[in-house]
């Protein structure tokens, strides 16, 4: 039992110990040719993804609590890292909503589960998602930071229909430390974030 509980370990760290592929592809090539394209000498000032927040709302928590239990199943396995539930701010009778109620969850990823999440998004997911012609090169905030939204959580292979088959949106934001959207678009779409090309660009901004 012992050896086999070793073996286990080992393979878990030898796991824990390979390079994400985005961000080896950050670190080996994007990095390089961002501080090209954008003429920066200094390397703290070449833009990186900081983080990235999912955030699921469950508005039928206010009645249905295990409605709130699934959404934070779901967020768990798409994530790979426990979510926390967010509470109402306002109490809001005609919803029946008390202030600090449970009403959805987040989960905030970082460092080799950001990368991880990130490659997931790209790779499996959006090309799941029906009639999908790009994402809006236009959701930004001003401050470089890009947020999307998905109609369902069915889009992760992760998830067993089987088991969640209530449909949960969820939007997900990507923070980075851009100074400016133009520098976070550059950024996203070096890092494979298939966008649309802006109005400036010959394309439709959606």
């Amino acid at each position: 039992m012992a050896k086999k509980s070793k073996a286990v370990k080992v393979s878990s760290s030898e796991s824990e110990s390979v390079t994400p592929r985005l961000q080896e592809l950050y670190s080996n090539t994007v990095r390089p040719a961002l501080a090209e394209e954008l003429s920066r000498k200094n390397p703290h000032s070449i833009p990186k993804l900081e983080k990235i927040v999912v955030n699921m709302g469950v508005g039928t928590a206010v009645t249905e609590k295990k409605h709130l239990e699934e959404a934070m199943a779901a967020l768990g396995q798409i994530a790979g890292q426990k979510p926390v539930a967010t509470l109402s701010r306002k109490a809001v009778s005609g919803f029946k909503l008390r202030e600090d109620l449970p009403i959805g969850c987040k989960v905030t990823l970082r460092g080799r589960r950001m990368y991880e999440f990130l490659d997931r998004l790209i790779s499996m997911a959006l090309p799941r998602v029906r009639d999908f012609r790009g994402l809006s090169a236009t959701a930004f905030d001003g401050c470089g930071n890009y947020s999307l939204g998905l109609s369902e959580q069915m889009v992760f292979p992760e998830i067993n229909p089987d088991k969640f088959t209530r449909p949960q949106g969820m939007n997900i934001t990507l923070v980075t430390t851009a100074h400016s959207d133009d520098d976070a678009r550059v950024l996203l779409r070096a890092m494979g974030l298939p966008m649309k090309k802006t109005e400036k660009e010959g394309g439709t901004a959606a």
